[in-house]
This record gives structure tokens, C-alpha cells and sequence, in this order.
């Protein structure tokens, strides 16, 4: 039986994403995004999604150097759970999206003014 992971998400960075490098100087960057739902109950504002992602070597570099807090992106990758000891001796559990592509969805600033000019458009009939 083949068993299929995909994810395919769009939505912003919660904060600037985060570079360090492996021992063996492999590029790894970390970021969470915000997601909005595509529903919401009756009378109740939309909710958000908080996921956290992972992007390693040439996606690692790209995102860190084209994306900061608040900019859109699109990534397709899979999910990864994983565990390790923390420092008090509790076991941590970890879900992640690891990407495998990253595509470029509008710049916040662009975005922003979108956003502002529709606000102060009048509306046509």
C-alpha cells in the first residue's frame, strides 16, 4: 500500500525567519506561518493556523533572504513529527512542515497598499 504527504499552504510569516547552519555547515532555516481557515461559525471571526515550518539548504537560503515577518508565501512539503529529551527530562513533540518548494505570493508592501486601496475605493455598481 503507497502512502501519500503532501501539504500545500499559503499564508504569512508569524516573525523573520530564523538561519543557522548544521555541523557540517548544511543551511537550515525555521519560520512559522499563519494560516486562515476557510470557515467560520456562525458569528465568529475566522480562525488561524499556526504552523510551523522547516526549509533546508537552497529553500533555506532563499526564504531567509526574499521573506521576513508578515510577507505571504506558498510552500509545498510534507509533514514530519519527531521527539527529542528536553532539559528537564520530559519527551517533546514536534510537527512540522518540511518544505520542498517555495513560491512567491505578493510582497507585504504590496499587499498592504491592495489592501489600503480597495479600503478607500468606492465601490462600483
Amino acid at each position: 500500500m503507497a502512502s501519500f504527504n503532501k501539504v500545500i499552504l499559503m499564508g504569512r510569516l508569524t516573525r523573520d525567519p530564523e538561519l543557522r547552519h548544521t555541523q557540517a555547515d548544511i543551511p537550515v532555516a525555521s519560520f512559522s506561518l499563519a494560516v486562515d481557515r476557510n470557515f467560520a461559525g456562525k458569528g465568529a471571526e475566522r480562525q488561524t493556523d499556526f504552523i510551523n515550518c522547516v526549509a533546508w539548504r537552497n529553500q533555506a537560503d532563499l526564504i531567509c533572504k526574499h521573506f521576513d515577518k508578515g510577507s505571504q508565501i506558498g510552500i509545498v512539503g510534507t509533514i514530519q513529527t519527531r521527539t527529542y529529551d528536553k532539559d528537564d527530562g520530559t519527551k517533546a513533540y514536534v510537527t512540522e512542515v518540511v518544505v520542498e518548494e517555495v513560491h512567491f505570493c505578493g510582497s507585504k508592501a504590496s499587499n498592504n497598499n491592495e489592501a489600503t486601496q480597495n479600503a478607500t475605493s468606492p465601490e462600483m455598481p
